[in-house]
């Protein structure tokens, strides 16, 4: 990890960059989200699936059992990023979970009102729990709980369960067409997305070199890398892995990886911004990726490279670029077989599905906590809703699971209000449109057209999502059980507030702290891979074969990946996020550390260390696990000398130090209670001798 060279490079450390503050404001309630675009492409689908399956069914089967239809068609928003082989089994997979939603809904809506609000919440935990465990995307449980909530509605009773999970099935098949429609003509476009897209992370985080954005994009360009590691990983089928496309697609995967983490080094020695010439570089590499014609001249980083020593940061990283490029231009056909980059990558292609629920019952999962207060709330919601007379209490548990998505009180409460406030307005589009009388088919293409709509506003805005949402779901409620809109639109909106309310009930009483408790257990795990990727790069002794540097790589980007998703949920998690707060110059440092031992794991001829400074940098790691473990200051005593790895022993400092400060600020903070308690204490003694007198 040589750190010596540039002309840019300093002593200083990079300033630490603001810690997020989620917070509930007109902008959160109603500005768009930065760095999101529009899902035009979703949208369209989304509304062909449903206007073909509800179309067909309102016009040839039964108008009033569509709905169902309509609804099973929304496997189509599941997994639209993953290749197209992996995606026809998961969508298989959603589109079973849909039929049993459908199945359990509706024979439970046959024996009880009350057995149809357990079956909802049951929905909801069950499939919470299962696309967090098995990383389902967005949109997650909802349209599970969506479908089985519409089942219990649909008239029938136990003997038409199997019709009702049939025509679900129909609508699962249409939703699963459409998503594999792009797989005759653009049979690797997920693949090559992938790729591209970490490439334009990579370029977003040489922006921000210099800046008090990096460590935010720092982390955003890591979870870029991983999700490309893990499509071109799933891509990797017996038929394609042997092929040159998929080695250059590899190349240009691995090519992307190292540069990112040179780019790791540059961002801890370098405290000015980066010529512009680099990151617009990176760019035109994101459009080579699926064409090569498209690939930069190497030449053109020339410019930037002069002055530069060879072996400096900074030029190391124009190096990898102008190398990637190289590779970038070459065509499939003219890839050279003794490319290593381009090798079989060292993993299995799929997930284990087993070991992932069983990791997530574990004490330091947030998923079971997380499936739980979802079940125990939306099933309490609908018990609400039910025993205080609503007639549409179903809609009460499904604005609860809507809210509950937020994932921490702040962000609940955000969503809750963009809940409540969009429904007030789709209720009205949707009244205006039921009181014209629409003709069946104008009902089938306007609710398809609105699915559409809510497809493409609802990843950068919950509460223009629930504006067109809300009319989409009055047609099709309308359609399965007719009702009078005046009664319809008031009680869909009595609903949806006593939804919201009850869903920031449940976000405030069941497990609010969750996240701020398995926060420093998580930074421990990120301090203890990065203690094994530093020792074993560190260790003369010891060769690290490629499958076990691929393993150590894997390991650390998701410790770190978590560790910032842990950190973002608990900063929001009020009121305990007073006591998490203090907390972010330790994860900013962790993080660096983090990053700095997957840097070293790229390097291929290390520069060892004596056994003794080994065992002392080995100590040291360990001195800081044990003293956030046990909340006290670390006893660090002297660092040891790395002169060849100079901002590790910074990073190491910077947390002993952070962690100094957060323990100090604990100590204060729990004096002051005390105090406060005492205060209480002594006022209350104080009023009963005067009551006494």
């Amino acid at each position: 990890m040589d750190v010596g060279g540039s002309r840019d490079e300093g002593p200083r450390r990079a300033a630490v960059a603001e810690r997020p503050r989620p917070k509930v404001d007109l902008k959160a309630l109603f500005g768009l989200e930065p760095g999101t675009s529009w899902q035009w492409t979703t949208a369209v689908k989304a509304a062909v699936a449903m206007i073909v399956s509800f179309g067909v069914v309102a016009l040839f089967i039964e108008p009033r059992m569509a709905t169902l239809a309509a609804l099973g068609s929304m496997t189509v928003l599941y997994e639209k990023k993953t290749p197209y082989a992996y995606r026809s089994a998961a969508l298989a997979l959603v589109g079973l979970g849909f039929v049993a939603a459908v199945a359990v809904g509706s024979l439970a809506s046959a024996l009880s009102p009350w057995a149809a609000v357990f079956s909802i919440g049951l929905t909801a935990g069950v499939a919470t729990w299962l696309c967090a465990a098995w990383r389902v995307d967005k949109p997650g449980p909802m349209f599970f709980v969506l479908v089985g909530t519409i089942s219990t509605i649909v008239p029938g009773g136990p003997a038409d369960v199997p019709m009702h999970a049939g025509l679900a099935a129909l609508g699962a098949a249409v939703g699963w067409c459409v998503s594999m429609s792009g797989a005759p003509v653009r049979a690797r476009h997920p693949e090559y997305q992938a790729v591209s897209g970490a490439f334009r992370q990579l370029a977003k985080l040489l922006r921000a070199v210099g800046t008090k954005e990096l460590d935010h994009a720092q982390h955003k360009a890591s979870v870029a890398v991983a999700d490309a590691w893990r499509i071109v990983l799933l891509a990797q089928t017996r038929g394609y892995r042997g092929t040159p496309e998929a080695a250059r697609l590899r190349s240009l995967l691995r090519w992307v990886s190292d540069i990112h983490l040179a780019t790791t080094q540059v961002c801890m020695a370098r405290t000015e911004r980066l010529p512009d010439g680099a990151a617009d570089f990176a760019d035109e590499m994101a459009a080579s990726v699926a064409d090569p014609a498209a690939a930069p001249d190497p030449d053109e980083l020339d410019e930037l490279r002069r002055g530069l020593r060879p072996r400096s940061l900074e030029g190391r990283v124009y190096g990898l670029l102008a190398r990637a490029a190289g590779a970038a231009r070459r065509t499939p056909d003219e890839a050279e077989e003794e490319d290593e980059r381009g090798s079989r990558l060292h993993d299995d292609r799929y997930p284990a599905l087993w070991g992932a629920l069983r990791s997530s019952l574990t004490g330091q999962s947030l998923i079971l906590p997380t499936a739980l207060r979802m079940w125990i709330t939306v099933t309490v919601a609908g018990a609400l809703g039910l025993w205080i007379g609503l007639d549409h209490y179903y809609w009460v548990a499904l604005t609860t699971t809507a809210v509950l998505q937020g994932g921490n009180v702040v962000l609940t409460l955000n969503r809750s209000l963009q809940r409540s406030l969009g429904t007030l307005l789709g209720v009205l589009i949707g009244a205006l449109l039921l009181a014209q009388n629409l003709p069946l088919v104008a009902v089938v293409v306007i609710a398809g057209c609105f699915q559409g709509l809510t497809q493409a506003v609802v990843g950068r805005n919950f509460f223009y999502g629930s504006v067109t949402m809300t009319p989409m779901a009055l047609l099709l409620a309308y359609t399965a059980v007719p009702y009078p809109v005046e009664q319809l639109a008031q009680s869909r909106i009595i609903d949806t507030v006593v939804g919201s309310l009850v869903g920031m009930a449940g976000a405030l009483i069941l497990w609010r702290r969750a996240s701020a408790t398995r926060l420093p257990q998580t930074i421990i795990k990120v301090l203890d891979t990065a203690r094994r990727c530093v020792v074993e790069v560190l260790d003369q002794d010891v060769r690290i074969s490629d499958a076990r540097r691929y393993e150590l790589r894997r390991d650390m980007r998701a410790a770190l990946v978590s560790l910032r998703g842990v950190y973002d949920s608990a900063v929001g998690d009020v009121p305990r996020a007073r006591s998490t707060r203090p907390l972010w110059p330790v994860v900013v440092a962790t993080q660096r550390t983090g990053y700095l031992a997957l840097s070293a794991l790229q390097l291929e001829n290390p520069e060892p260390v004596g056994t003794i400074t080994l065992q002392r940098v080995d100590l040291a790691f360990k001195e800081l696990v044990s003293s956030l473990d046990e909340r006290r200051t670390p006893r660090m005593g002297a660092m040891p000398r790395l002169p060849a790895y100079p901002r590790i022993n910074m990073e190491l400092r910077a947390l002993s130090s952070a962690m100094t400060s957060a323990v100090a600020q604990d100590e204060r903070a729990a004096q002051k209670e005390a105090e406060r308690r005492a205060q209480r204490e002594r006022r209350r003694a104080q009023k009963d001798v005067d009551a006494d007198l």
